[in-house]
């Protein structure tokens, strides 16, 4: 039996293994705009919060210079960085079960929504969700907390379902909480079993099979 109505997954670091593609195309859009490149090994520290938060906090960017640094970096990413996503080993045998068991499934991704869709395309997944619900361009969507709403939204999702939000960082233990659904983290992911603790996160998966013993 189902133990949620609707699952919103993030992609980077809990549907897709995509670090290396946005740590590539984050280091060419500086090069390209002749900018210094931040230290980027740690990868929770820029997978996770929107692009545009990323060029501006941790790569020193003004606001103007990061909204110009966005669109070099679509450009970029839908050349290079799209082909340079994998999906984490497990994960499709979940979704598959979730989608047996009668569970709405939507992407619920901080990503851009067209580069969204590209990477579950690529991915061959979309089969399983209903909707792939991710930010704009201009940044008028791109934290979690409005995410969550705009795809439950895009679902017609009402107030007596179950809802969870499945992501591997702080940010996605954020948005759940101020939008009032359960949060499960990821720890196979980029980000850290610390800072989503911190967050508030409380249920964990190890891999994405251990996932479905939280869903179903």
């Amino acid at each position: 039996m189902k133990k949620y109505d609707i699952a919103l997954f993030d992609l980077d670091g809990t549907i897709s293994a995509s670090a290396e593609g946005i740590r590539y195309c984050l280091e060419k859009t500086l090069d390209v705009m002749d900018k210094p490149h931040p230290d980027l090994s740690d990868y929770s520290k820029f997978i996770g919060p929107p692009l545009l938060n990323t060029f501006q906090k941790l790569c020193g960017l003004s606001a103007q210079e990061a909204q110009q640094a966005v669109e070099i970096y679509v450009k970029l990413y839908d050349v290079d960085g799209l082909r340079m996503n994998a999906l984490f080993e497990g994960i499709e045998e979940t979704l598959d079960e979730c989608k047996k068991n009668g569970i709405r499934l939507a992407v619920c991704s901080s990503k851009h929504e067209a580069i969204a869709t590209q990477v579950v395309e690529l991915l061959k997944v979309d089969k399983y969700f209903d909707k792939i619900c991710g930010s704009t361009i201009d940044g008028s969507r791109k934290e979690k907390e409005e995410l969550i709403p705009y795809a439950l939204s895009k679902l017609n999702a009402s107030e007596n379902d179950r809802v969870v939000m499945i992501g591997d960082t702080k940010y996605d233990a954020i948005g759940a909480k101020k939008c009032n659904v359960d949060f499960i983290g990821v720890t196979y992911g980029y980000g850290t079993h610390e800072d989503m603790v911190n967050a508030g996160a409380e249920v964990f998966a190890e891999t994405p099979h251990n996932l479905q013993k939280y869903l179903i």
